[in-house]
């Protein structure tokens, strides 16, 4: 591959001054230009020509949302949103997904040396799949939110089927790059009767709860942010706090959620592959995994032990994902029973997860 080029547009100097030196530590990205406001950076922008934007969504003069609205419109390009760690931010920064940024980080805690560490990780990784991602101007403007549904009244297209299923079933999804579309997807195609459905996607702290509770209004089943210690139930999708591992584990005959902060693995906090790993032990052959579209390696090794365990295991195919790498990696390492378009994975898990006793 060749060199990213990347614009950092931030009113923040310290900041520019930051991610500058976060991305050039990577000697296969390099900084063309920064923009204190969104003026300044449509003539960087035009002079440039970055492969990818950073946008910070605060900004004076011009909102980030305005201007990421105006360049998807107008040159569209992969574009990293950066957001305050507030609830509000994450309510701004899933927006700006909805209209078609590529991935979304938080800011970094620059008094912290490990937190530093953690962000140049997770920026480079989010520039480079940016880089890499499919289809990026039409991922967005699909649906707008108002057309939220009611929970009685159930998603136009989901699954229209009504089936028993085994109580100690399963079900596992992993996602990052690309990810909170295809989850809404996958999700909002399931009736509201389903075995407990455990979710990682790769998201900064703060910005899963705000994820969860808009999935929520969105799907048939009840979606909430995992708490540490909470039994797993039916009918219910956990989404694994950003920041933090999740993993099930068996407490008195019953299936516990644990969260808890660990090391990065697979330069991931949480990781697919430690849920991935809990659940193939834990469940065994009454689970299936979904990895669905992301960059990287996270959830590979993982999908192979549940598949190895007797799991169903489902890969995202490569032509309906924004980036095709980790479920191209699962594929690769053995892992998966069948690959499948995204508007397909949910009527497969039905047919998988089907009690036929």
């Amino acid at each position: 591959m060749g060199i990213i080029k990347v614009l950092i547009v931030d009113d923040s100097a310290v900041v520019r001054q930051t991610f500058k030196a976060l991305l050039e530590s990577d000697p296969e990205i390099t900084v063309i230009g920064t923009a204190s406001d969104p003026y300044i950076a449509v003539q960087k922008i035009q002079k440039e020509k970055p492969d990818v934007i950073t946008l910070d969504i605060e900004m004076p003069r011009m909102d980030g949302l305005t201007f990421l609205k105006k360049i998807m419109s107008q040159a569209p390009m992969p574009v990293v949103v950066i957001s305050n760690q507030t609830s509000q931010g994450a309510d701004v920064a899933l927006k700006a997904l909805e209209m078609g940024a590529i991935d979304v980080m938080s800011k970094p805690d620059l008094s912290s040396e490990s937190a530093i560490h953690e962000s140049r990780i997770s920026l480079t990784d989010k520039v480079r799949s940016a880089y890499y991602a499919k289809h990026f101007p039409g991922r967005s403007v699909k649906k707008e939110l108002s057309t939220e549904k009611s929970k009685e009244a159930g998603s136009s297209d989901a699954t229209p089927k009504s089936f028993s299923f085994s109580p100690h079933g399963c079900i596992a999804i992993g996602a990052s790059t690309g990810g909170t579309e295809a989850i809404r997807t996958f999700l909002q195609r399931l009736p509201a009767q389903m075995p407990p459905i455990l979710i990682v996607q790769h998201m900064p702290e703060k910005f899963t709860s705000s994820f969860a509770q808009r999935l929520d209004q969105l799907c048939a089943l009840k979606v909430k942010e995992a708490e540490d210690g909470e039994t797993v139930v039916c009918n219910t999708v956990y989404v694994a706090p950003g920041g933090l591992h999740m993993i099930i584990k068996n407490q008195h005959g019953k299936a516990v959620i644990k969260i808890y902060k660990d090391e990065l693995v697979n330069r991931h906090r949480p990781s697919v592959n430690v849920l991935f790993h809990s659940v193939a032990e834990l469940k065994g052959k009454n689970a299936v995994g979904v990895i669905l579209t992301g960059m990287g390696d996270d959830g590979a090794e993982g999908m192979l032990a549940m598949h190895q365990k007797g799991a169903y295991t489902i890969a995202q195919d490569e032509a309906s994902s924004v980036v095709y790498g980790m479920p191209y990696k699962a594929v690769l390492a053995g892992g998966v029973s069948k690959v499948l378009p995204l508007d397909e994975i949910a009527d497969e898990v039905c047919v998988r997860i089907q009690d036929t006793k």
